[in-house]
């Protein structure tokens, strides 16, 4: 007998947003012992950043159709489905979205495979006339298929949240560390290439991030066999709100992911050098901007679904002041800090004096936005539980069209000047 869907759980903001921030704090700090890690056994080297470009194309690629534009889509969904219809007609829903959503993402992968010369020529054709041209494309075959497996625990994830349950959603990213670091230490080694361990641990990490949900997913009754239905009206719902939040969600990571495209035909070391300052500004905003906007999505869809307009403003106003309480002195702490930062979480191994003078350039440029990151991770949110997604898609183009200006304008008066770090004007024009 199958086993009916439970009732969602009522967790309040700050609650959520701890359970999340704590089990993404955990994730946060193997994330850096993984990057210490990486940084200590291969420097800023053509391994490093073959694989930085080989693992960004399908993490970007994973902020439109996981954590970005599909829970955008999905959630607000889910939630009308939940105060509105049946919980038979929610199940059938979830399968639905499901099977269509991997269906397509296998046909994808399948495609980003087969096509990975073309895709690392297009997005590092800096890398085309070096050794690391090849290297790439290998990794790029075994880190593409984590865009599947990551869009489908992202699924689980929504709605899991949406039925109160933040703990394990919040602890699977913990996986991706964990198998990273047990590559690079155990692994390598005993490969003629060792960089391939960490395109492989890619890989596993993916499978294992699906597969640990699947039990919480059948405790709530809601691990039904996938279908293809792309024509069901639940899906069309979704589609319509993901495809303008592809942009409105993800504008950051589009203006990163630029910045390594540019960084590619500057002096080398500069893709490495930008991905370990980002990694650290990525620590404040993911321990707490995006635990927050993971914890508020569900409760102000819930909110607009059922009418309750009072407390969608005063979750919104909560997750404001929340924002700004953590993130004007994280700003500050980073770029205070920077030096010291850079140096005693890296420079060790093959990571020089000189990785270390180039990383904290561009972190002290990065960190000059990590307020505005943040900001965007609370107000979206209210945009997108509205069922509205051309708001956000209108001043995402906006934000792009500028920071792709303002790319072209620092990185030509850095080389002008002969200014030594060219790549932090790419990481100044995305914040």
């Amino acid at each position: 007998m199958s086993q009916e869907p439970a009732e969602p759980r009522r967790v309040g903001l700050l609650r959520a947003t701890g359970v999340v921030s704590a089990f993404t704090l955990l994730s946060r700090v193997l994330g850096l012992v993984r990057d210490i890690v990486i940084a200590n056994v291969f420097g800023v080297s053509r391994v490093t950043e073959a694989f930085f470009v080989a693992n960004k194309i399908p993490n970007m690629m994973r902020r439109f159709f996981a954590e970005g534009a599909f829970s955008q889509g999905f959630v607000p969904v889910l939630n009308d489905y939940k105060t509105n219809r049946t919980i038979r007609e929610t199940a059938v829903f979830v399968a639905a979205v499901s099977g269509t959503l991997g269906g397509f993402l296998l046909l994808l992968t399948g495609a980003g495979v087969l096509l990975a010369p073309a895709l690392v020529t297009v997005i590092a054709p800096g890398f085309v006339a070096d050794d690391r041209f090849d290297l790439t494309v290998a990794m790029l075959r075994w880190t593409f298929p984590y865009l599947l497996f990551v869009s489908l625990a992202a699924l689980a994830s929504g709605v899991l949240n949406s039925y109160g349950r933040f703990a394990l959603p919040s602890l699977a990213p913990v996986l991706l560390n964990v198998v990273l670091i047990v590559a690079a230490l155990v692994v390598a080694p005993t490969l003629a290439e060792p960089g391939m361990a960490l395109a492989g641990a890619v890989f596993v990490a993916g499978i294992l991030q699906v597969v640990i949900l699947l039990p919480s997913l059948k405790s709530i009754g809601l691990l039904k066999l996938p279908r293809w239905s792309p024509r069901a009206s639940g899906v069309r719902r979704v589609l319509t709100l993901m495809l303008p939040a592809m942009v409105g969600s993800s504008v950051a990571q589009i203006n990163i992911f630029i910045d390594n495209v540019i960084a590619s035909i500057l002096m080398a070391g500069s893709v490495g050098w930008l991905y370990f300052s980002d990694r650290l500004m990525e620590f404040p905003l993911g321990i707490f901007g995006i635990a927050l906007a993971t914890a508020i999505l569900p409760q102000l869809s819930s909110q607009h679904a059922s009418g309750r307009f009072d407390e969608f403003n005063a979750t919104l106003e909560r997750g404001l002041r929340l924002v700004f309480a953590i993130g004007v002195p994280a700003t500050a702490g980073l770029i205070v800090m920077s030096g010291p930062l850079v140096i005693t979480l890296f420079q060790r191994g093959a990571f020089t004096t000189n990785d270390v003078v180039m990383t904290q350039w561009s972190l002290v440029a990065f960190s000059i936005g990590l307020l505005g990151f943040m900001v965007v991770k609370v107000l979206a949110p209210g945009f997108f539980a509205r069922l509205d997604t051309r708001t956000p898609l209108r001043y995402g183009l906006a934000a792009l069209a500028v920071n792709i200006a303002l790319n072209g304008v620092f990185v030509t008066a850095a080389l002008w000047r002969d200014w030594p770090a060219p790549h932090a004007g790419l990481a100044a024009a995305t914040s």
